[in-house]
């Protein structure tokens, strides 16, 4: 098969390989290996950038070679960009395709955005999770491929017929199959493999991309830094090894010249950056119930929010995280609960109870595939629509939306100013993507604006009102309890401005314009954002969180092609900026590029009157009374850039 013949059309599904399939196995002999020992200095080819991925059954640690990789390479002044390839299963079974687990790693000469299209190369602790990726297209035309040889020779006379058959298929295929006694050499320094084969492969790969040998050193160290001595000197030696069979046996060497940094850089995954903005803006209380792919962000809080001061609170559910991070919040602090989807959902009772009492409150939802139970470790962006109007009655929130893993951090922030500023509830929308992905980006510099402001007890002056709104704004002074004069009921019936249960008609009226008016309100603060390319041209693709890297790599190409496309990234859903609807008359086409469904008219029954847009393209459409096309992705991961290309191509003339 020629490689070429790999690519395929945006939509076509990748054909299948059977792992099961009986073929007939060469000798070793006639086999183009390529583990022969190299005849003096390789030869260094220097790239821009590479994509890399290290993908084994779970448990194998490939997740942690891949994180580790990308971490040297960082410090090493590259741009990277990791993301996570979670089975389905929290233990699937050995050597199967829907168990493949490991990590993506991009690394490059510049700051990267976002995972990219297909792999350069690929490391692969057996070959059915090597299929899985293959199944899926994320392999580049002659990719390399370095296999774990040991299953050429192993007792099942099937698991050797179909590795020896893969093999054989890749090689046909163009792919450059290397096979790499793993197991084999880190039998000669440990007795299990599972504690050591990925810092085998992680040497191997710093050989391949000439990384530095100290500063892999001091990462493992810091890995392994609660394991104690022996272990680190374990895995250091086990990486050395891996170090030293590459540079004696493999005739592949690359460099990726690292980037001009100006200032100091830090390298964490989206939930990580939401522990630190946690901290960073002040909030001292994290309620939550453990939900992938939330969960992580909790973990860090666990082990750090003490140092400054604060809580996690582990409830016993999802509704009562909620609760208890608005009891906190009714204390004087804002409080943040992060969950996922179905968290989410079942958070809305108590989230419309913040709305009502106008209790502020953040709210981060870290969107994963649904519905029901859905895709726990997938990527989607299905939860827009739900965090703008979930909940019964009139039930006003802000929803903002992290662009990227920096934006993760400083999203935060400004949500716990605007939570209190407006007595509101903030729900900040990442995703599985972000969640653990890692991205370089500068270290932040913390400022005292980031932080809360003491709590107010000053008395209360006398007649003040618990509800007393600016008719203009819709905000009212904020009762802390325990400040003289303020005890009053707090209820989340409706209510008039004494915060007595009200039935009257004209004072449910008030409550709800008051609410809203607080919308509006921040509404006319918030800026246009910044159009990539031209303010006007043949088309502009809006988009929202963890899409903007692909969608602007994109645009950029598309423009070296001469074609007048732009991008606009939202990160502020409810309420938009004013202004949007002016820069979106601008172009001839207006489109929006997201992670959830959308009907393609290339369906039969599928026609103007019946399609169901994508949500964000529902949004601008009602607003602005544009016609807004959309093109959207439920494929569970990450929109490469290509993909968006091939897409935009299709709509233009």
């Amino acid at each position: 098969m020629n490689p070429q013949s790999l690519k395929r059309e945006p939509g076509q599904k990748p054909a299948r390989r059977s792992p099961t399939k009986k073929v007939k196995v060469r000798s070793v002999s006639k086999l183009k290996r390529r583990d022969r020992p190299s005849s003096g200095a390789k030869p260094v080819m220097t790239l821009t950038e590479h994509i890399v991925e290290i993908i084994s059954d779970s448990g194998e640690g490939a997740q942690r070679c891949g994180q580790a990789f990308g971490s040297i390479a960082a410090r090493m002044g590259n741009g990277i960009w990791t993301a996570e390839i979670i089975p389905a299963e929290i233990q699937p079974p050995a050597r199967s395709i829907s168990g493949a687990s490991g990590n993506r790693i991009r690394l490059a000469s510049q700051r990267v955005t976002n995972w990219g299209d297909e792999v350069d190369l690929i490391v692969a602790f057996n070959e059915q999770v090597l299929l899985s990726r293959l199944n899926e297209d994320e392999l580049r035309p002659g990719c390399i491929i370095l296999m774990e040889s040991k299953w050429r020779t192993d007792e099942d006379p099937e698991i050797a017929a179909s590795y020896a058959g893969t093999c054989d298929e890749l090689m046909a295929d163009g792919y450059r199959v290397y096979e790499i006694p793993m197991e084999s050499e880190c039998l000669k320094h440990v007795a299990d493999t599972k504690r050591g084969k990925n810092m085998f492969v992680l040497g191997m790969l710093c050989s391949i991309y000439s990384l530095d040998l100290k500063i892999t050193r001091e990462q493992i160290a810091f890995i392994f830094a609660k394991k104690g001595d022996s272990v680190i000197a374990n895995n250091v030696t086990l990486m050395e090894v891996g170090y030293e069979w590459a540079e004696a046996n493999l005739d592949i060497k690359f460099r990726v010249p690292p980037s001009k940094l100006r200032q100091p850089q830090i390298v964490v995954n989206g939930n990580i950056a939401l522990g630190l903005g946690v901290m960073a803006s002040g909030m001292e209380v994290c309620a939550m119930y453990p939900i992938t792919p939330a969960t992580s962000a909790s973990h860090y809080l666990s082990d750090v929010f003490e140092n400054v001061g604060g809580m996690v609170h582990q409830a016993e559910d999802e509704i009562a995280a909620c609760a208890f991070a608005i009891g906190a919040s009714y204390a004087g602090k804002c409080a943040v609960t992060i969950t996922s989807g179905p968290g989410f959902a079942l958070k809305q009772e108590t989230i419309g109870l913040a709305v009502m009492a106008e209790i502020p409150l953040v709210v981060v939802n870290v969107q994963r595939g649904g519905p029901s139970t859905g895709l726990p470790t997938k990527v989607e962006q299905g939860d827009l629509l739900f965090a703008c109007f979930g909940g019964h009655g009139d039930n006003p929130k802000v929803v903002m939306a992290a662009a990227d893993i920096e934006d993760c951090f400083y999203s935060i922030i400004t949500a716990r100013k605007i939570a209190e500023t407006f007595n509101t509830v903030v729900v900040v929308l990442s995703d599985a993507s972000l969640a653990s992905s890692q991205q370089l980006f500068p270290r932040p510099h913390v400022t005292e604006e980031w932080f809360a402001p003491p709590v107010d007890q000053s008395p209360i002056p006398e007649g003040a009102k618990p509800y007393d709104w600016d008719v203009r704004t819709g905000i009212a002074r904020r009762f802390i309890p325990g400040q003289p004069n303020g005890m009053h009921c707090l209820t989340g019936l409706a209510h008039d401005r004494w915060s007595r249960v009200a039935y009257d008609p004209d004072q449910n009226r008030e409550g709800i314009q008051q609410r809203s008016l607080k919308l509006a309100t921040l509404q006319k603060t918030l800026k246009i954002p910044p159009v990539f390319g031209d303010d006007e041209g043949d088309l502009l693709i809006v988009g929202w969180g963890s899409t903007k890297g692909a969608i602007e790599e994109a645009v950029e190409r598309l423009r070296a092609d001469g074609l007048k496309v732009s991008s606009l990234h939202l990160r502020f859903i409810q309420p938009m900026p004013s202004g949007l609807g002016d820069v979106l008359n601008r172009f001839n086409k207006v489109m929006t590029v997201e992670g959830n469904w959308s009907d393609s008219l290339d369906d039969e029954i599928i026609d103007d009157d019946n399609r169901r847009y994508s949500e964000l393209a529902w949004l601008l459409r009602a607003r602005y009374l544009v016609d807004v096309d959309c093109w959207s992705e439920v494929r569970g991961q990450p929109i490469k850039p290509g993909t968006i290309v091939c897409a935009i191509r299709d709509r233009l003339p």
